[in-house]
C-alpha cells in the first residue's frame, strides 16, 4: 500500500502564501486519485482539491479554495502540491492528503491517508 508523508505547513499572516506537498511511497496506480482534505477540531475533514494521476491529471476543487489554490503534481517525485494563496484565518487546519481509485469529496471514502501537517494562518 501506497504510504504518504504531508510537509510545507506551518504559521503564516492573513494574505500569504503556502505549498503543501504530499510524498507517496510505494507504487502508484495509474488512473487513481490524489485528495487534500482539511479538518479543525470537532469538525468533520473536509474536501479541499483532487487530482487524477495519469496522462488524464483532472483536478477538482472545493468552492471554498476555488481561484486561489491549484493542485498539481509531480510525477518523478511521487508527489503531490497544494498551493493556497491569499491565506486566511478561516483556512487554519490539518491539511491531509489520501489516494485512493475512486473520486469522491467524502472523507469516509477514503482509507489511505497520511499524518497531515498543521497550517495556522493568524497576524
Amino acid at each position: 500500500q501506497v504510504q504518504l508523508a504531508e510537509s510545507g505547513g506551518g504559521l503564516v499572516q492573513p494574505g500569504d502564501s503556502l505549498r503543501l506537498a504530499c510524498v507517496a511511497s510505494g507504487r502508484i496506480i495509474e488512473g487513481d486519485y490524489f485528495t487534500w482534505f482539511r479538518q479543525a477540531p470537532g469538525k468533520e475533514r473536509e474536501f479541499v482539491a483532487g487530482i487524477r494521476w495519469g496522462s488524464t491529471g483532472t483536478t477538482y476543487y472545493a468552492n471554498a479554495v476555488k481561484g486561489r489554490s491549484t493542485i498539481s503534481r509531480d510525477d518523478a517525485q511521487n508527489t503531490v502540491f497544494l498551493q493556497m494563496n491569499d491565506l486566511s484565518r478561516e483556512d487554519t487546519d490539518v491539511y491531509f492528503c489520501a489516494v485512493g481509485a475512486h473520486m469522491s469529496a467524502f472523507p469516509e471514502n477514503w482509507h489511505n491517508w497520511g499524518q497531515g501537517t498543521l497550517v495556522a494562518v493568524s497576524s
